[in-house]
């Protein structure tokens, strides 16, 4: 009972908020512990539901730098990092893809979806949405 009490609270405190947002699309980024955790998981999904029952318009932005790494390394590759950025090279943007678009986009559409929501996934690769360029070593900043 202290439990829907203290969420009743949040809510009430939150309504100020969510009538100025109504109508809005909001950005948000997901990642770390977030996306480890599965309450957290679970958690996330069911806030992201109720910004849409509300009026938001929410769009995640996620991550995945941990499982990446943990995918490169299942499959005997290193990861290489300069300035704080992953070299990527072809065949750790084949990993990449599959763990970003394959396995995240994935979950947290089918959690969204899986609670009552209507969630798509797009990958920044889709329709040229994300448009990157190499970037050379002389352009990087020393590390700190």
């Amino acid at each position: 009972m202290e439990e829907k009490i203290t969420r009743t609270q949040a809510l009430l405190e939150a309504l100020p908020y969510l009538r100025r947002f109504a109508g809005k699309t909001l950005v948000i980024k997901y990642g770390g512990a977030a996306m480890v955790k599965e309450e957290l998981k679970r958690e996330f999904a069911r806030d992201v539901v109720l910004l849409k029952y509300v009026g938001i318009n929410p769009v995640i932005v996620h991550g995945g730098g941990p499982q990446i790494g943990e995918y490169l390394k299942r499959l005997g590759l290193k990861s290489r990092f300069v300035s704080g950025l992953r070299v990527t090279d072809a065949e750790t943007l084949e990993v990449v893809e599959m763990v970003l678009r394959g396995t995240i986009n994935s979950e947290i559409v089918g959690l969204i979806n899986g609670i009552g929501g209507k969630a798509v996934g797009i990958c920044g690769k889709d329709g040229g949405l994300v448009r990157v360029r190499k970037i050379q070593s002389d352009e990087l900043e020393p590390a700190p």
